[in-house]
């Protein structure tokens, strides 16, 4: 009989084709998302058009329909893995506790740092690369610990609630490009648990808590962002109400609205609110991001990509939006589940790992 081992290498071998593939995606997209930090250094203004006008909003789509693809190219997540790929990590498995408390950092993390984009980021090259540093910086370190995605991908990465939101119901299961062999790093795995969402793990106070500040918080959180202009200036200039305010308010409202609602729902109509918070939230984004980018925002040229105002009717980016709303709302609500997850979960490997101490 195989050892567990031997079952992990058998499956390397045959899908080492595919794999090698998959590695050389991760390389395009590494390098391409090296080329974007040295643009946001040295060629600023460009750097920031492409990372926060072209990347970044297409990330959301991306997340709805094929989270995994995502996981499996993202530039970042291929830095932090480093330590891992050279064997340099002590590849220590973090407990459940520790997941779910860096869970909460990263949500704080990614109500803490988007805000800071309409003062700094959205019109700073400079300050963006700094804030890429300090992510790469905090997940390298951690990866030196830390088996796998544990370390970044599935526990602080400020998008990874996100993810586990918009992802629950996926377009396609892509092959694993990172892992060759499952050392269960992370409980419940993201990547290969079908229909996967922040609600479906709630067992301790603080997964209760998690669960609550994303799928309740973050369409009030979407909405509030966007009543807040960019500030149009070199020198980077911060006021906590006026950054804060309207987004944390709107998560709250968001929040107590969601409570509300779930007080008066049973378990299979609460997945179904859930589901529905999810499509808001996307919705929001992209009712609000998609006239920003062609020049129909009602704040100046905040989140301009190409300005279409003097040779498109806005009637005719009205229907667009709409249209894409359409298709987020079907998918994420009145779709049935997929029962697809986000990547091939490879064979497991027995091994003796360190536990971090909690």
């Amino acid at each position: 009989m195989e050892t567990n081992m031997q079952i992990s290498q058998t499956h390397f071998l045959q899908h080492q084709k595919p794999y090698r593939i998959w590695k050389l995606i991760q390389i395009i997209f590494w390098i391409i998302g090296l080329a974007i930090f040295f643009a946001l250094v040295f060629f600023p203004k460009t750097g920031v058009l492409i990372f926060w006008n072209i990347l970044i909003p297409i990330a959301p789509a991306l997340l709805v329909f094929a989270t995994g693809l995502w996981r499996n190219v993202c530039p970042l997540s291929t830095t932090v893995l480093l330590p891992r790929y050279f064997n340099l990590s002590k590849r220590n498995r973090m407990s459940v506790q520790w997941q779910t408390r860096l869970q909460f950092v990263s949500i704080l993390l990614l109500f803490i740092i988007v805000p800071l984009r309409h003062p700094i980021f959205n019109n700073n090259g400079h300050a963006t690369a700094i804030l890429l540093m300090m992510l790469i910086a905090i997940g390298i370190t951690m990866g030196f610990f830390f088996e796998w995605k544990s370390a970044w991908c599935s526990t602080i990465c400020p998008i990874h609630s996100v993810e586990k939101l918009y992802g629950e119901k996926q377009w396609l299961t892509l092959p694993n490009a990172h892992c060759t062999a499952c050392a269960n790093c992370s409980l419940p795995c993201p990547d290969s648990t079908p229909d996967f969402h922040p609600g479906k793990a709630h067992k301790s106070l603080l997964q209760k808590i998690n669960a609550l500040l994303i799928i309740g918080g973050l369409p009030g959180f979407i909405w509030g962002w966007f009543q807040v202009p960019d500030i149009q200036s070199p020198i980077p200039h911060f006021n906590a109400l006026s950054t804060y305010g309207l987004p944390w308010i709107g998560a709250t409202a968001s929040i107590i609205l969601f409570l509300f609602l779930v007080s008066f729902l049973d378990k299979k109509s609460t997945e179904i609110l859930i589901q529905m918070y999810a499509a808001a939230g996307v919705s929001i984004y992209y009712w609000y991001r998609i006239p920003e980018l062609f020049g129909f925002s009602k704040f100046s040229n905040d989140g301009l990509l190409i300005s279409l105002k003097n040779s498109l009717p806005q009637w005719v980016v009205t229907l667009f939006v709409i249209t894409i709303i359409v298709i987020f709302i079907w998918w994420l609500v009145f779709k049935k589940p997929t029962k697809k997850s986000w990547l091939i979960r490879p064979a497991f490997v027995n091994r003796n790992n360190q536990s971090i101490q909690h």
